[in-house]
């Protein structure tokens, strides 16, 4: 099990309670699929994924953009127990989709970069060390099953 402390807690709370994951899911899903062009490979029936434009013009990504951020309300109501809310989101990651677990990480890090951009100033150094300690929780629940 993963410790908190009260700051980590307050500070990710207050991080989701600042962003829009209309906007930020499909940003970040977006940046995953243009800076990480392989992970591309998983989304072959969204249509047009042939440039940067088409990709940030997608609907298929954006929507799925939006349900992944939306997403991380399952770790966010779970803090204590992460990996088994993850469990089934794991299994079918792994076993269904075939997707290789790194790519959660990457995915992780074009988060961090679209909501450090929409947070400026106020995504610090100490707020950046508690979004990443929860999001490399995220990616350790998910990439379970493959272990």
């Amino acid at each position: 099990m993963v410790e908190w402390s009260n700051f980590e807690r307050a500070t990710i709370k207050d991080i989701f309670s600042k962003i829009n994951a209309d906007v930020v899911g499909p940003a970040a899903l977006s940046r995953c699929l243009v800076v990480y062009p392989w992970t591309q490979r998983y989304f072959g029936s969204f249509g047009d994924l042939s440039s940067p434009q088409a990709i940030k013009s997608n609907a298929k990504v954006a929507a799925h953009g939006k349900t992944v951020l939306r997403g991380l309300d399952r770790a966010l109501n779970n803090m204590d127990n992460i990996k088994q809310a993850y469990a089934d989101l794991s299994i079918l990651h792994s076993e269904k989709l075939h997707v290789d677990p790194d790519n959660f990480r990457l995915l992780a890090d074009c988060l961090t970069i679209v909501v450090a951009a929409q947070m400026g100033s106020s995504f610090t150094a100490e707020v950046q060390a508690a979004f990443q300690k929860f999001l490399q929780v995220v990616v350790s629940a998910l990439g379970r099953q493959y272990h």
